[in-house]
């Protein structure tokens, strides 16, 4: 088989899931929440091992219903642990750090007493993203739609919170609210990414593009363009290097993404310098 026929759907699996990914990684980055992704991903890791005691397949439709139950309470927890950054006295980075600490030991503890859930760790970490099927392309982007429908739908709340928050605060909107169901839109996106990518693939799409994308903007417009194109670059570099040298897909993006990172911030010393602009990250 060519590169064109084994390649093509994970290659669109990774643009539909940049095209959601990369867009919340913008909220993450300008609400520092850095590791939030890990801890949601880690607490759908956990509701999909739980899933096993009761014989459910995670990639079952109740499975799902499992994993998207655990990530609901991550993101009530998240929500509730914000504070006004300047008033509060623990970074809500601490919160999300013990929520993956606290989901990590708990997932190990439950896959040791599950069926296959050893197996199912794994495939948690690194995916399955190089044997992913048309019909579970056409479900993940018929989610995304959806998704991404709401959050046009409630734009102006998400982007002023997360790049105004001080708007946000005058408007005396209630904001613990907003991040709730901001972060359980951000479950079910994670939900149905993990099991396709892994957490480290995962993890990759929502924060590299997006501070690529930072070095060089603060418009919304160009964070999103930025973030995709730089996305396409890698996953389609990524993807022609593991066909053509046999590497593991998902690690082998991820260390490209690493590279395209560090060439942003190398090219943003040039053109910072070149126009006079400071030269840090």
């Amino acid at each position: 088989m060519s590169m064109i026929e084994v390649m093509l759907p994970p290659f669109v699996a990774c643009m539909i899931l940049v095209a959601m990914l990369s867009y919340l990684g913008i909220h993450v980055i300008a609400r520092e929440v850095i590791f939030v992704d890990l801890s949601l991903a880690q607490m759908a890791a956990l509701g999909a091992t739980s899933a096993l005691l009761f014989n459910v397949e995670p990639d079952s439709v109740l499975g799902y219903l499992f994993a998207l139950t655990f990530t609901t309470i991550g993101a009530f927890i998240f929500a509730m642990t914000r504070t006004d950054r300047t008033s509060r006295r623990v970074p809500q980075e601490a919160f999300i750090g013990i929520v993956y600490v606290v989901a990590s030991a708990a997932g190990i503890l439950v896959a040791d007493k599950a069926p296959k859930g050893t197996e199912a760790i794994k495939d948690v970490l690194v995916g399955t993203i190089l044997w992913v099927s048309w019909p579970s392309i056409l479900k993940l982007a018929g989610v995304y739609v959806l998704i991404g429908i709401y959050h046009w739908f409630f734009r102006r709340r998400f982007l002023t919170i997360s790049l105004r928050e001080h708007e946000a605060e005058a408007h005396g909107w209630r904001i613990r609210w907003w991040d709730f169901l901001f972060y359980l839109s951000f479950g079910v996106v994670i939900t149905l990414a993990v099991p396709l990518a892994g957490v480290l693939l995962v993890f990759t799409f929502l924060v590299v593009p997006a501070v690529v994308a930072f070095l060089f903007t603060r418009a919304t417009g160009l964070l999103l363009a930025i973030s995709w194109i730089s996305s396409a670059v890698a996953s389609a570099v990524g993807l022609a290097l593991s066909f053509r040298y046999d590497l593991p897909t998902g690690p082998l993006i991820v260390c490209v993404f690493g590279i395209l990172l560090l060439l942003a911030a190398a090219l943003r010393r040039v053109v910072g310098a070149e126009a006079g602009l400071p030269a840090g990250l």
